[in-house]
């Protein structure tokens, strides 16, 4: 059973459009409404893969009960944690040619029994749990430290956690030893302060976070791939595929295929790969299934292609 920790979740509406004139009226050619975060995205895709999943996030108003009811409607459990303000409502814009423009809300600000609750409510249900997934931004009135607090938890009740965020959030976190972290390219230059123009570049920050306190790296690359690195060594995986029609949630469906496979080891990246390649092969952000995977696409090698140039480099 895998837990999620979405600190910061929303309700998310992506308009699929021909393409984005600023200014114009723009006809959208198809629409979704879906529970949003990235650790509801995670919970999604394990749900999707059939299997048990507990999303833990704090919800509130209009919004937080339809995120709530669309989490039901497709079989995840949700542990809430009622909170004052409204949950957040984000807009997605995704052209034709697989350009995506996102636009955020801030959600609402967490009083202090109000985060304190959330990190109970995040103890009760992990007993029993082979995961936990934090994942995402912190809203307001969370300190950086709180996902450090949430590690230092976790570990203290002998579970394993995997940790998807960034900037002093994920550097606080480091000095706790999250079992796995999962930055992308960008993530991973601003946590190290410098540039990455090749796989190398990207091996190199890697290991670095690994020097800083993580366990294990699972490193998202974009059309370059994935990285893991951990105490036995590093690994490159990639996957072929021929068109990108959403790229929203493809991290997190990756994150999702990690920890389902064992969140160790090639084998695991392997699932990782397949499970981000079928997304980016979706509309909007729906999460895949089984039927949407295939393995056979995916390559995972121990000789990293470290002279690689990245197809976007991070200045």
């Amino acid at each position: 059973m895998i837990v999620t920790v979405t600190p910061n979740p929303s309700l998310d509406r992506t308009y699929e459009v021909p393409a984005l004139d600023r200014g114009e009226v723009v006809r959208a050619t198809g629409e979704r409404v879906d529970p949003g975060g990235k650790g509801v995205n995670v919970s999604r895709a394990v749900a999707a893969a059939g299997q048990r999943t507990v999303a833990v996030l704090p919800l509130g108003g209009a919004p937080g009960a339809l995120v709530a009811e669309l989490l039901d409607a497709q079989g995840i459990e949700v542990a809430p944690v009622p909170v004052a303000g409204a949950t957040r409502s984000n807009i997605a814009l995704a052209e034709s040619d697989g350009v995506l423009t996102k636009i955020n809300a801030p959600g609402p600000q967490l009083s202090a029994e109000e985060q304190e609750l959330l990190l109970e409510t995040v103890r009760r249900q992990s007993r029993g749990a082979g995961w936990i997934a934090c994942c995402g931004s912190l809203p307001r009135g969370l300190a950086p430290s709180w996902y450090a607090d949430l590690v230092a938890r976790a570990h203290a009740a002998g579970v394993r956690i995997a940790l998807d965020t960034s900037g002093p959030a994920l550097l606080r976190a480091l000095r706790e030893g999250p079992d796995v972290v999962k930055p992308n390219a960008e993530e991973l230059a601003e946590a190290v302060g410098r540039p990455l123009a090749t796989v190398g570049d990207a091996l190199k920050a890697a290991e670095e976070l690994r020097g800083l306190g993580a366990r294990a790296v699972l490193a998202s690359l974009g059309a370059d791939g994935q990285l893991l690195v951990d105490g036995s060594g590093a690994w490159h995986g990639s996957a072929r595929v021929d068109a990108v029609r959403s790229n929203v949630g493809a991290g997190d469906s990756s994150l999702a295929g990690f920890l389902i496979a064992g969140g160790t080891g090639p084998g695991s990246l392997a699932s990782a790969v397949a499970h981000g390649a079928a997304a980016v092969r979706l509309p909007g952000s729906v999460m895949p299934t089984p039927d949407d995977l295939d393995p056979a696409a995916v390559t995972v090698t121990a000789e990293v292609p470290v002279d690689r140039a990245l197809t976007e480099p991070v200045p």
